[in-house]
């Protein structure tokens, strides 16, 4: 049974496997959406195919100029609650930056203590040019890991700040090596972050496994975006986010009402106090 959602959006009676999402290559495109909290988690997983528990919750929740200070323990406690409000989605949680460099072994040690303190289904690996040989060795052991090529953020300080690839051939043939070794080395999809929409293309032609796009081109396996930007929470978004609603505006509204009727001592109102009997 099919427990993947469709345009049709079927009834789902289990969780998403890494399997299922292989299986989606050149299909209808794969859903995802970062999510931190078990109530939003909660709102998106009958929509979503793919919840990603992503090292962008540095910035999101946390206030972080970039990703490069998000800890192991910050993406567990966030696992743990996506997980809680999750109940079919495929869950992917992010290894955060200076978790996976050092060695396989390294990686392995902290992919497990993901996997085993979050109970989400993978770990998401940014596909450096060492990063096959840690893929390789992790899915060996049982783990399933997730790609990711073009912008890296978790190498912003080498970068110098967060810019699109491929707009030379240098880079567009490093990203598509990049994609190709992680591929090779077992990962069962990869993000394509940032890069010129021909090449994203190219990518998605030359693997046989799921691209993921931000940033990239309709033409992908499947899209992500931070959930807090397409609902239009900041001041500020990257030109590839579409805003789906305006919740800043709403939840500023909101608040203001709020503090004149607490000033003007209208709330609480009689039907929102008790009283003796």
């Amino acid at each position: 049974m099919n427990t993947l959602s469709s345009q049709a959006g079927p009834a789902r009676t289990k969780r998403i496997t890494a399997p299922d999402i292989m299986s989606r290559k050149g299909q209808t495109p794969l859903v995802c959406l970062t999510a931190y909290t078990t109530p939003t988690a909660r709102i998106m997983d009958p929509h979503c195919d793919i919840l990603l528990v992503g090292d962008s919750l540095g910035m999101v929740i946390h206030g972080l100029p970039n990703t490069i200070g998000v800890t192991m323990e910050m993406m567990i406690l966030h696992g743990q609650a996506v997980m809680r409000g999750s109940e079919t989605a495929f869950v992917v949680i992010d290894m955060p930056f200076g978790s996976y460099e050092a060695s396989p072994e390294q990686a392995f040690a902290n992919a497990v203590r993901l996997l085993k303190e979050t109970g989400a289904q993978a770990v998401k690996l940014e596909s450096g040019p060492t990063v096959a040989e840690t893929i390789r060795y992790l899915t060996e052991r049982g783990i399933a890991v997730m790609g990711h090529v073009g912008l890296r953020p978790q190498a912003v300080n080498v970068e110098g700040g967060f810019k699109a690839k491929g707009r030379t051939q240098a880079e567009r043939d490093k990203v598509i090596k990049e994609a190709q070794d992680s591929e090779a080395a077992g990962a069962f999809a990869i993000v394509v972050e940032g890069v010129a929409a021909d090449l994203a293309d190219e990518v998605t032609r030359l693997v046989s496994i799921p691209t993921i796009g931000i940033g990239a081109s309709n033409t992908c396996d499947g899209q992500v975006l931070v959930t807090d930007d397409m609902l239009g929470l900041f001041d500020w978004t990257p030109k590839f986010v579409r805003h789906y609603a305006d919740l800043r505006t709403q939840i500023s509204t909101a608040v203001e009402t709020y503090a004149k009727d607490v000033r003007d001592r209208s709330f609480p109102a009689p039907q929102e106090t008790y009283f003796a009997k």
